[in-house]
Parts: structure tokens; sequence; C-alpha cells
């Protein structure tokens, strides 16, 4: 059986998201059921299927932001929190 298409909002309001440096600060869960990207008070939530395990899960983070985004994954640099569930990447 194939796996649903993750749960995205509008571009626009990512973008609205992130700061004049080209930051955006997100909250990840690992192990999640289903794969999403939603806005909850004001942030960016992500929800990936992905254990917390040797990157796996910031990876794949990175690649359903950039699809989110509508860029491609390498347009995103993670600045901190590779070993935390509060991430912050650069957008370019």
């Amino acid at each position: 059986m194939a796996r649903p298409a993750p749960v995205l909002p509008p571009v626009g309001d990512i973008r609205a998201l992130i700061d004049g440096e080209g930051r955006l600060a997100v909250r990840v869960t690992p192990g999640a059921r289903v794969e999403q990207v939603a806005i909850e008070a004001g942030r960016v939530a992500v929800r990936v299927r992905a254990k917390p395990e040797d990157g796996k899960a910031t990876e794949a983070v990175r690649r359903l932001l950039a699809q989110a985004l509508d860029i491609a994954p390498s347009r995103l640099t993670l600045l901190r929190g590779a070993t935390s569930r509060e991430k912050q990447f650069r957008v370019e």
C-alpha cells in the first residue's frame, strides 16, 4: 500500500515565518505516524516518520520542508539543532 502524501500548508504561509536573514525555526516530531508540516502557534511544526538516529530524522525534515517550500533540499542549511527537536534552517 502506498504512503499518503504529506500534509503541507500553503507555501506563502511558511515563507511568512522566515526572518530577514533567511532563518526559519522548526519544531520536529520524529517517529510520527503521518508526515506533516503545519503552522502551530506562529511557528513551523514538522512531523516525520524517520527515527531520531544517525541524522535520519533531520534529513527527513530537510526534504519535507524543502517540498513544503517548493525548493530543492540543497537550498536548506541546518544552522543549529542537529540533535534537538528545536532546529533552525537557513533558506537560500
